[in-house]
């Protein structure tokens, strides 16, 4: 069925959700509920999945979907992203059904893909399975097998470490001398957004050992790019504060990381936090009957400040009750 008709049907349940949460910035605590228990719970999982299977190659088959029959991997690439943000909403709004629902998206999005691979005679999504299989159980060679890692660190670490002895023998044998072997870095897609590509470069990186060892080098590190950005501005070269803002913005990702934290989700987090009371103000300014797009800074910082105090007076009853 083609996504765009889910989309249309779950916006009302989305809205419902947004209203019920609202003012939340961190992600909900899963609460157990009635209908966690699924209806196929008696059935087997292999069955399931084969089911699955069958549904998805019945709508590409002849008779089938037209919509399904027109799609490609190229335009699916839309559908996946989105599928996969709709996953980090569910998670954000706590709700187990919502999130069962949302990753049950994400897997047909995995099947259409394998689909269409095995009609052009690539791959199947038993292929993909085996694939994936294999991968976890040789990447983990402290459970598997006999190496020692006793912190998530050194699990990265040997991680890294087994991915680049793999690609170096899968990649072919290059005349070149610029680049004779694999980096750890060409996993990185280019394509993908620049924070995300930010944090994935700081974290493979770090996987080798190339990081800070204290949270205070990383807060030098942003005093001297600020430094070096206030430097750029006095110098009015905007091709130099264009760098030096990535510089400071590559940086923050870095501290992110560092903290455990995925700078994605923390600044969608911060978003929501500023879209909330923003509206707050709208709201606030249109209650006194004033155009807010006419108010002073002064009268702007005070609704700011207002809706500010109200969002975390409404966190404190939250945490209480």
């Amino acid at each position: 069925m083609p996504s765009t008709r889910s989309k249309r049907r779950k916006s009302s349940k989305k809205a419902k959700h947004t209203q019920k949460n609202k003012s939340k910035s961190a992600p909900a605590p899963f609460s157990k509920s009635p209908n966690t228990t699924t209806k196929s719970s008696g059935k087997r999982l292999g069955g399931l999945f084969e089911n699955l299977v069958a549904v998805q190659a019945r709508l590409r088959a002849p008779g089938g979907c037209p919509w399904d029959r027109e799609q490609t991997h190229a335009t699916l690439r839309t559908y996946l992203i989105e599928e996969a943000y709709e996953v980090l909403d569910a998670i954000e709004q706590g709700n187990p059904n919502h999130l069962a629902e949302e990753l049950g998206d994400l897997l047909l999005q995995v099947l259409f893909h394998a689909d269409l691979a095995l009609e052009a005679g690539a791959f199947n999504i038993s292929d993909v399975i085996t694939g994936i299989h294999d991968k976890l159980v040789r990447r983990h060679p402290h459970v598997f097998g006999d190496v020692k890692a006793d912190t998530p660190e050194e699990v990265l670490k040997n991680w890294a470490q087994l991915k680049a002895i793999e690609k170096l023998a899968e990649s072919p044998k290059q005349d070149s001398l610029e680049n004779p072997f694999p980096s750890v870095l060409d996993a990185v897609p280019r394509n993908i957004p620049a924070l995300l590509e930010a944090y994935q470069i700081a974290r493979r990186a770090a996987q080798v050992g190339f990081d800070w060892e204290r949270v205070e080098g990383i807060f030098e590190k942003l005093e001297e790019e600020a430094a070096e950005l206030r430097a750029a501005l006095a110098s009015s070269r905007r091709r130099a504060v264009e760098e030096e803002v990535g510089d400071l913005l590559f940086s923050v990702v870095n501290l992110a990381r560092f903290l455990g934290l995925d700078p994605e989700v923390t600044l969608k987090q911060s978003n929501l936090k500023f879209k909330e009371r923003f509206q707050e103000m709208e709201r606030e300014a249109f209650r006194l009957g004033k155009d807010l797009s006419k108010l002073s800074k002064q009268e702007l910082e005070f609704l700011w400040d207002a809706a500010k105090t109200r969002a975390r007076a409404q966190d404190l009853q939250g945490s209480r009750s």
